[in-house]
């Protein structure tokens, strides 16, 4: 397992180079955006009209954070589930989305459409919201206010710690742990 150090927007070169298990330290600009704001993004890919954050490279962070406690850039942001984006996920994937950051494995159609437009799948530590706030120096509401917690935000990012947990190639270290374990 490699460990790196990565800044935002991704290059498919980026993406292509990381397998299951890497260690990684984010730097730039992330956004966020749980189901309901990805099924307004998805409408608007289906309905040909600009999107209000931009995909290509990009990454988008499976999160709502608590309320913004004074002198912080953000409250306690720790990562939700993701298979309730995994309906939205593989179109999002098509038009450009290079990376996603949440907790849990991701779908069959999730996984091809990494694999066919070389996209990656990072896990944060659940459990470690507060201490994953830390890594984050702005945050911004850039789109959907009215969804409160689950707006999209610009986040930038400092050092922020992922580990591979889905590759391009496949590699999947919630399988691959299984086996170990079993061994």
């Amino acid at each position: 397992m490699a460990e790196y150090s990565m800044e935002t927007p991704l290059s498919k070169e980026d993406v292509e180079k990381l397998k299951a298990g890497d260690r990684v330290s984010l730097s730039g600009t992330i956004y966020t955006a749980r189901d309901s704001a990805h099924e307004r993004l998805v409408k608007l890919i289906e309905d040909g009209k600009d999107l209000p954050i931009p995909l290509e490279g990009q990454i988008i962070y499976y999160v709502g954070p608590a309320p913004t406690p004074p002198g912080r850039a953000i409250g306690s942001a720790g990562p939700t589930t993701s298979y309730r984006m995994d309906p939205y996920a593989p179109l999002l994937i098509e038009h450009g989305l290079a990376g996603m950051i949440g907790k849990g494995e991701r779908s069959e159609p999730v996984v091809e459409a990494m694999k066919k437009h070389s996209a990656v799948y990072f896990a944060a530590t659940g459990g470690a919201a507060a201490l994953i706030a830390g890594s984050i120096t702005s945050s911004e509401v850039v789109a959907y206010e009215d969804l409160g917690a689950e707006a999209i935000r610009k986040l930038e990012v400092k050092d922020f710690p992922v580990i591979v947990a889905q590759d391009c190639n496949g590699g999947n270290v919630y399988v691959e742990g299984q086996k170990k374990y079993a061994e």
